[in-house]
């Protein structure tokens, strides 16, 4: 974000909680373990143009184990079309202006560019997005790999409820 865009759009990040700026002017989301970060510039008329972008473990990041070619592909396509869905869970009406998920290395790279007016809407749909990319990844581990990292700690807390030493979750 630049110091460009109106005053509503940079208030409503700084003063969202789950929210951080960086270095670079853009924010970064708070809440969730893998990197999701916002940048916005000005559109037509009265509009922002957003671009949400998470970044996340490949498989073969993620995992002590050696993991298959058709395995990891698999997961990839699956994810890709489960990451798809996401303005569903928002409780906007949003519309894409692009979407996609690309391998980089050892990262998966998910972006959502959206335009809305409302800059406070923006940012809750924002964590919407990054949100459901850490939930999606979730629900589409891979059983019968030991995980490590970030995504360790995300099944770990999902199996047990939430990391409150609470029984619950997902069957993982």
């Amino acid at each position: 974000m630049t110091d460009e865009l109106p005053d509503a759009v940079a208030q409503a990040f700084d003063h969202h909680d789950a929210y951080e700026r960086t270095e670079d002017g853009s924010y970064r989301l708070t809440t969730t373990v893998f990197d999701g970060r916002v940048t916005a510039e000005d559109a037509e008329e009265w509009r922002t143009s957003y671009t949400v972008t998470v970044r996340a473990p490949t498989l073969h990041a993620a995992t002590e184990d050696d993991v298959g070619d058709a395995v990891a592909d698999g997961w990839f396509e699956t994810l890709e079309l489960r990451l798809e869905d996401a303005p569903k869970a928002t409780r906007a009406d949003v519309e894409l202006d692009a979407f996609s998920v690309e391998r980089d290395g050892e990262d998966v790279v998910t972006t959502y560019e959206f335009t809305l007016g409302s800059a406070d809407r923006a940012a809750d749909v924002a964590k919407a997005f990054v949100e459901y990319v850490e939930g999606t990844y979730v629900e589409g581990i891979v059983p019968g790999y030991s995980y490590e990292g970030k995504v360790a700690d995300l099944v770990s807390d999902a199996s047990s409820g939430g990391g409150e030493g609470e029984v619950g979750g997902t069957p993982l």
